[in-house]
């Protein structure tokens, strides 16, 4: 897969509210948590293969 700026845009964009919101919490803890939880999504949705059926065809992406 190739990764440009619009498949980040778009997982940026997927991530949960929360860890986005969470990154301009006053609270570091709050930031570290947010931060660390949009690094998970972001990795997994540009790293993790997806598991397809047998015969069934992917989607570009």
């Amino acid at each position: 897969m190739l990764i440009n700026p619009d498949i980040i845009a778009t997982a940026i964009h997927d991530a949960p509210a929360w860890a986005l919101v969470g990154l301009t919490a006053p609270r570091d803890t709050m930031r570290e948590d947010a931060a660390h939880e949009l690094a998970t999504h972001l990795y997994d949705r540009l790293y993790t293969t997806i598991d397809v059926a047998e015969g069934q065809l992917t989607l570009p992406l």
